[in-house]
């Protein structure tokens, strides 16, 4: 009879374990499931996203060729199961054909205020090289000196130049501070009408590689480049309670980085809006979180866990010497520049 009962409970302990494992995967899948409008999107009429792609005879036969492990030096999936996109995990040929029959529009902003105008024609220029390639793309640049943007670069087909007017503001920090309500803002106003997806870039960085369609998921993130390998104690959150940025000591996943985010415009709303929120309040409060929007944002992605993290191929940093052997590829990076002469308020 005791051992009658043991395997009972072993039978019990089996189901709930794969029961938790399906709910864990419908949870936190790159697949969007729809859930209803949340309190954030009602009465936005959002462009939806694909929640599966279907792949021809042929690619799915060149797919296979990668449902071995390809990566075992760097962490493929998180404990949530989100895929982390490094070279050598997707092929490229498959991604590309399978995107295309979508006419997707993939929305991209980026703040060129002050002399950081000065980094907005190598951003265009490389990004026209490497970014969404074969995708419509819409650019929304965000400055105070719209006759500085060079609005004569040529650009590929599905692919347009926007100038958003923005106050000048007092200093370099208050430009992060204020980032998440101006892009909040621009979904609300006209960007949920255009586009599928949204990616929100830093200026001072170019590309060097592909970031395509692979790059697409509901809510996407990017690790930080000098802190994908340092335990999570060390990462630099925001440890102070005052702040609505607040993480304890003993959480956190990865620390992400603020150069590079996105997912559906529907999800990239609901982040923006919320962190607006937040930095709101931190002000009111006399406050201001260690990393701006950065330090919110990592809040945020801890509290709603991205369903697809680029690896720090995707946010390099060029002061960070070239050689670790896992970054096969760098895709895009922060550029060194002197950054006392570009932030012009320190």
């Amino acid at each position: 009879m005791l051992q009658k009962q043991k395997k009972h409970l072993l039978y019990l302990a089996v189901a709930g374990g794969v029961f938790l494992c399906w709910l864990v995967f419908l949870r936190y899948s790159s697949i969007s499931i729809s859930e209803g409008p949340s309190e954030y999107d009602k009465g936005l009429p959002w462009h939806q996203v694909h929640d599966q792609v279907v792949l021809s005879d042929r690619l799915q036969t060149k797919q296979t060729m990668l449902m071995e492990p390809v990566r075992t030096d760097v962490l493929t999936v998180t404990p949530w199961l989100a895929p982390i996109v490094w070279e050598g995990t997707f092929d490229p040929q498959v991604i590309d054909e399978a995107f295309r029959s979508y006419n997707l529009t993939i929305a991209t902003t980026v703040f060129a205020v002050g002399k950081y105008i000065s980094f907005i024609h190598d951003f265009i220029e490389t990004a026209e090289k490497h970014f969404m390639v074969g995708l419509n793309v819409q650019y929304y640049v965000f400055t105070d000196l719209p006759s500085h943007v060079p609005i004569n670069m040529t650009l590929g087909v599905g692919r347009r130049l926007n100038v958003v007017k923005v106050p000048k503001f007092d200093r370099w920090q208050e430009i992060s501070l204020r980032r998440m309500e101006l892009i909040q803002t621009a979904i609300e106003e006209y960007i949920h009408q255009r586009a599928n997806y949204i990616f929100c870039l830093d200026v001072d960085m170019i590309f060097h590689g592909r970031v395509g369609p692979e790059a697409l998921g509901k809510l996407v993130a990017a690790i930080h480049p000098w802190f994908y390998w340092v335990p999570r104690n060390e990462y630099p959150y925001e440890r102070r309670t005052i702040s609505k940025a607040y993480i304890p000591q003993d959480h956190g996943d990865f620390y992400y980085q603020a150069n590079i985010f996105g997912g559906a415009v529907e999800d990239v709303h609901r982040l923006t809006k919320t962190c607006r929120e937040h930095l709101e309040m931190d002000k009111s409060a006399g406050v201001e979180a260690v990393w701006q929007e950065e330090s919110h944002l990592n809040w945020y992605l801890l509290k709603n866990k991205p369903t697809k993290l680029l690896s720090p191929e995707y946010v390099w940093d060029d002061l960070k010497r070239p050689g670790a052997k896992e970054i096969k590829q760098v895709r895009f990076s922060s550029i060194i520049k002197n950054k006392t002469e570009v932030r012009e308020n320190p």
